[in-house]
C-alpha cells in the first residue's frame, strides 16, 4: 500500500509539475483573460450600481412623498383641533400620521442602507478599475520585455550557429593545409629516394671530385674563343 500511494502522489506531483510548465508557457495569454475577466465583472458592477442607485431613487422619491403627506395631515389635524369639536376626526387623522412616520422611519434606514452600500461598491469599482489599468500597463511592459527576449535568443542562436560553421570551415581548412604539407614531404622524400637509387647522386659526386666533367656554362663556351696568351 506505502509503494501504491507513493506511485499516485510521484503521478500528481509530476501532473502538478507539467500543469505548472503549461500555465508558465501561457503566462501571458491567461493574465490577458483574467484582465478580461475582471473588466466584465466590472462592467457587471456598474449595472448593478445604477440598478442600486435607481432603487435608491424610488425609494427616495416615496419617501419624500410620505412626508409631504404627513405635512398635509399635521395641517388638517390642527384646523381641526382648532375647532374645538372635531377631537374624533383628528385623531383618527392622526393615527395615519403615527402610520406614515413609523413607515418614514424604516424608509429612512433603508435609504441609508442603500447610500451605505452605493458608497462601497463604489469605492470598490474604482479600486477595480485602478488595479486593471496598473495590469494592463504592467502586461504591456511583460509583452514588449517578452519581445525583446525572444530577439535576443534569435541573434543568439543565429551567433551561435555561426560561430560554429565558421569554427567548422577552420577546422576543415586546417585538415587541407595539414593534407598539403604531408604530400608535399612525400613528394620531396620521392625526389630523395629518386636520387640516392639513380645515377643522379653518383653524378653530383663524381664532378665534384673533377674526375668527370661538370655542365656546360657559359665560361666553358667563351673559352673556345680566347687564344691563350704567349
Amino acid at each position: 500500500m506505502a509503494i501504491i500511494e507513493k506511485l499516485i502522489t510521484l503521478v500528481r506531483g509530476t501532473a502538478t509539475e507539467a500543469g505548472q510548465a503549461i500555465v508558465d508557457r501561457n503566462a501571458i495569454t491567461i493574465l490577458e483573460q483574467e484582465i478580461r475577466d475582471s473588466n466584465a465583472a466590472l462592467d457587471q458592477s456598474k449595472i448593478d450600481l445604477t440598478k442600486l442607485m435607481a432603487e435608491r431613487k424610488i425609494a427616495s422619491d416615496k419617501l419624500d412623498a410620505k412626508k409631504a403627506k404627513v405635512a398635509d395631515f399635521n395641517a388638517t389635524i390642527q384646523k381641526l383641533v382648532d375647532k374645538g369639536d372635531q377631537q374624533a376626526l383628528a385623531l383618527e387623522v392622526a393615527g395615519k400620521v403615527a402610520a406614515l412616520e413609523n413607515e418614514i422611519a424604516s424608509d429612512s434606514a433603508t435609504i441609508k442602507g442603500m447610500d451605505d452600500n452605493i458608497e462601497r461598491l463604489r469605492g470598490s469599482i474604482r479600486q477595480a478599475e485602478s488595479t486593471v489599468e496598473h495590469l494592463t500597463r504592467q502586461i504591456d511592459t511583460v509583452k514588449a520585455t517578452a519581445s525583446v527576449q525572444r530577439a535576443q535568443e534569435a541573434i543568439t542562436s543565429r551567433t551561435s550557429g555561426s560561430n560554429a560553421k565558421l569554427r567548422t570551415a577552420m577546422d576543415s581548412l586546417d585538415r587541407i593545409q595539414e593534407q598539403q604539407r604531408l604530400k608535399d614531404a612525400q613528394l620531396d622524400a620521392a625526389k630523395q629516394l629518386e636520387d640516392a637509387s639513380g645515377d643522379g647522386d653518383l653524378q653530383k659526386r663524381l664532378q665534384a671530385a673533377g674526375v668527370v666533367p661538370s655542365d656546360t656554362a657559359a665560361a666553358d663556351v667563351l673559352a673556345r674563343f680566347t687564344k691563350p696568351a704567349n
